[in-house]
């Protein structure tokens, strides 16, 4: 059997524990991770630049690189970027997307507009990155403006795990928002690491 080509994959943050489990548990030697820090999806307009860099970086140390991040809001910026550099990335949006199935979750959104969503990710950091990073700590009045329209927090697990079930109903009712938890596991995340491994 050929050996594996040497592979870089570079993902957003709020992925990392995803991936590398998935890394972990197929033995995939050959792939080697390395993230961006989950907080540019508050400044999407740097996610492009900062993927050029590491795909720069990692450029003769590696036979191929791949890319784990969806457009999250940069407009297409970061396809012009990966079309230029010469990098795929995996299908999709955002990541409630491809923990989803891109299809599905368009399908969903589509039929029942009105949601938040979290990931397992989200939901061990909902304090910090929703409550803190959108300074509701600090003005409980912004709730309204932010979250006025939603219906309904849908949690997007990954793991069967309690205590995350836990975190994100605590999260719906902090705003004040109803629950529902859909069990997704990796979705196309585990199917595209597959074809590339």
């Amino acid at each position: 059997m050929p050996e594996a080509p040497k592979t870089l994959l570079i993902a957003c943050g709020a992925l990392a524990r995803e991936v590398l489990a998935l890394i972990r548990v197929n033995r995939w030697s050959h792939l080697e991770l390395t993230c961006l820090p989950a907080i540019l999806h508050n400044r999407p307009e740097r996610i492009p630049a900062a993927v050029r860099a590491k795909i720069r970086a990692g450029r003769g140390r590696f036979e191929r690189i791949l890319v784990l991040y969806g457009d999250c809001g940069t407009g297409g910026a970061l396809d012009r970027v990966l079309e230029e550099e010469g990098v795929e990335r995996i299908p999709g949006p955002h990541c409630y997307a491809f923990f989803s199935g891109v299809d599905r979750f368009l399908d969903e959104a589509e039929a029942d507009p009105f949601c938040f969503y979290l990931t397992d990710y989200l939901a061990r950091h909902f304090e910090r990155l929703v409550i803190e990073g959108l300074g509701l700590d600090r003005h409980p009045e912004l709730l309204p403006l932010y979250f006025g329209h939603y219906e309904k927090l849908v949690h997007l697990a990954q793991v069967d795990d309690p205590e995350l079930a836990a975190a994100a109903e605590a999260a719906a009712a902090r705003l004040g928002l109803a629950h529902e938890r859909r069990m997704t596991g990796y979705g196309d995340l585990q199917t595209f690491l597959h074809r590339a491994a």
